[in-house]
């Protein structure tokens, strides 16, 4: 009996091994995934109609009456709690709060952590208000639109939160819900900043057109308010990185997508924390590569790139392929703003010209005519954040972010000259705010390589000076043959 036993045991795992690797070879096929489909359908059709018509029985279950009790568990509940929420925590300051978390090495990994928070545990709407969102802008209730709805959000962050949903067809989606009320806090917020940027420029920043950036900032976060221009933005880049090698964007959804509700292919893989200690160092530096491609194909070559350069907007895969999420804060150069910047890159990168990397800088209006500065002073502030492309190798580092972060800001030392008259054009906040974010990730995940090499890439028509810039070589070769 128990050798049958033992053979039954082996005959049903010779079994399910073949029909693990039969789904494994199906796994691509068009046919496969329609048939799963199609199955997942089935199955929560006749769930959902089993569950409305118990609902109708009974009179109870109702989703407005599930969202009504799940609801007293959430701090956001009404307009006015919305209000207070994104007041205190959400909107611009908490941008701002996002960005110094990972960006500031020199705080203590406590006060990171603490930061870090407003990313992954922003308080999130009751699911009343959440489904009110979507009610309001597509004349029926999330349960009637999708196939299936996940009341309780999977993540919260900034203006808005993100639910798990079925389309009617079957399809696993990412479903952005925005927050109302949101562009109420974030106007009083820019307010604030505008406040705050003329008490910096009065004290440090002299020079510092503050009502320029805020009118900068406020442009691109009511462009982030409005998810139909998102959804512009991420079918475009979806479009200009279609066959990357391991750039991911997800799909979007265009028939669930609305001004206040965004949707896209569900997409799993980890988070940055969880990639970093499970994932052995040649993956990290596989995606650290992959980040800062991404970046600088988008800003160098197609003149559109994300804005928001924070770790919470990436998934992380096992093979060091990264997918790129999120896409409301989106720069696109206007004509002749990259081409007033590089002259300046290329001063500092290219020919570490002190002298001409002034006269470039004063026709940007990053200084005065007369800013009576010594160009060795200003060449020594200035490619401070540039100094991994001023060598053949580098290794950038948390300590080398904490020490870089600590020259720009140190106002009482050796550059306050230079700090007191620099500018910054409004043109290029967004721009720099990606510089610091991308070199933050890179730091943390200890990125090593030829940095100078794989930059004049971008800004020389350099040959691939790694693997990974082969690879996008011949994608790019094949892309823009079509």
């Amino acid at each position: 009996m128990r050798t049958k036993a033992v053979a039954g045991i082996a005959s049903i795992a010779a079994l399910a091994a073949g029909l693990a690797a039969a789904a494994q070879r199906a796994k691509a096929s068009p046919l496969t995934d329609r048939f799963t489909r199609s199955a997942r359908v089935w199955k929560l059709s006749a769930r959902n109609s089993t569950r409305f018509a118990v609902s109708r029985l009974k009179g109870i279950g109702s989703a407005e009456q599930r969202r009504a009790e799940l609801d007293e568990q959430f701090a956001i509940r009404t307009a006015e709690d919305v209000a207070k929420e994104l007041g205190e925590m959400k909107g611009v300051l908490m941008k701002a709060g996002q960005l110094v978390s990972f960006i500031f090495e020199a705080l203590p990994d406590e006060a990171q952590e603490a930061l870090a928070t407003l990313q992954a545990d922003a308080a999130p709407m009751a699911p009343s208000l959440a489904a009110g969102v979507v009610r309001a802008d597509f004349g029926t209730p999330p349960e009637r639109l999708f196939l299936d709805w996940g009341d309780l959000p999977v993540a919260a962050a900034s203006i808005g939160q993100v639910h798990r949903a079925i389309t009617p067809d079957g399809r696993d989606v990412a479903v952005k819900v925005q927050y109302p009320g949101v562009h109420e806090a974030i106007e009083t917020d820019l307010d604030a900043a505008e406040v705050m940027y003329s008490m910096f420029s009065t004290m440090m920043l002299k020079g510092l057109d503050a009502k320029g950036l805020v009118d900068e900032l406020r442009d691109r976060m009511r462009e982030e308010l409005d998810y139909a221009i998102e959804a512009g933005n991420l079918a475009e880049f979806e479009a200009r990185f279609q066959g990357h090698p391991w750039v991911r964007i997800p799909k979007l959804v265009p028939e669930l997508c609305s001004a206040h509700v965004l949707t896209t292919e569900w997409v799993d893989g980890m988070t940055f924390d969880e990639f970093r200690r499970s994932e052995p160092d040649a993956t990290k530096q596989h995606a650290a590569e992959v980040i800062w491609r991404f970046a600088q194909n988008a800003i160098m070559r197609h003149g559109i790139f994300n804005g928001d350069p924070h770790p919470g907007n990436y998934k992380f895969h096992h093979d060091g392929s990264v997918t790129f999420l999120d896409y409301g804060l989106v720069k696109r150069w206007s004509p002749g703003e990259w081409e007033t910047l590089k002259p300046s890159m290329d001063a500092i990168i290219i020919d570490r010209d002190p002298d001409r990397l002034v006269a470039e800088m004063v026709a940007a209006r990053f200084l005065p005519l007369d800013h009576g500065l010594d160009p060795a002073l200003v060449y020594s502030y200035v490619s401070s954040p540039y100094v991994p492309y001023l060598t053949d190798e580098f290794t950038f580092t948390r300590d080398w972010m904490r020490d870089t972060i600590g020259t720009i800001f140190d106002v009482q030392g050796p550059h306050a000259e230079v700090i007191e008259r620099l500018n910054m054009p409004p043109s290029f906040v967004i721009l720099d705010r990606v510089v610091w974010g991308v070199s933050a990730i890179l730091g943390k995940l200890q990125a090593h390589g030829p940095w100078r090499a794989m930059l004049m890439e971008y800004i020389a028509d350099g040959e691939p000076a790694t693997e990974l810039g082969a690879a996008e070589a011949a994608w790019a070769a094949t892309h823009e043959a079509r």
